[in-house]
């Protein structure tokens, strides 16, 4: 059991990682707009997308203000977030499980520690040039990370019942 909760921390580091690479990164080499320009040509959806408008850290976040690429790469740039986030709070959970023993303080510590790393990334991010850290930002990844150790709680709770 340990062996393989071994695994799921050597994914939690290589997570962390990428994210250091990645937030070391100014916007421009980051940018998808290019890609998304070629990918979504033909603007699909745009006009149900049109409708959508919504602040996000102060800034109005909409197809009219930001234009269409920039405002799908937003949705892509968070997803992202969510995702690699959602799967540190998973890697640590599992991982540390084996070792913690208790349930419930593999819980709160993977969450922490995730959530500290996105404040970490976010300080990172701060050094970096052409980036802007977000408090949004480390709530958001906060949150998947939370929502990756609620999701295992609750499969969990669903085996053990049956």
């Amino acid at each position: 059991m340990k062996k393989e909760g071994s695994w799921f921390l050597v994914i939690a580091f290589a997570v962390m990682a990428l994210l250091f690479f990645s937030s070391a990164q100014t916007y421009e080499q980051q940018s998808q707009i290019g890609l998304l320009g070629r990918l979504l040509h033909n603007e699909p959806f745009k006009a149900s997308l049109s409708k959508i408008s919504f602040d996000y850290a102060g800034t109005n976040i909409s197809i009219r203000t930001n234009g269409y690429f920039h405002f799908v790469e937003f949705f892509v740039r968070k997803g992202a977030h969510f995702l690699t986030y959602f799967i540190l709070g998973f890697s640590w959970f599992l991982g540390l499980m084996p070792r913690v023993k208790s349930y419930s303080l593999t819980a709160i510590v993977a969450w922490l520690a995730a959530t500290g790393y996105a404040g970490l990334d976010e300080f990172h991010q701060m050094l970096t040039g052409g980036r802007t850290p977000l408090f949004q930002d480390v709530v958001l990844d906060s949150c998947a990370a939370l929502a990756a150790v609620l999701l295992f709680a609750m499969i969990r709770r669903l085996r053990r019942g049956r």
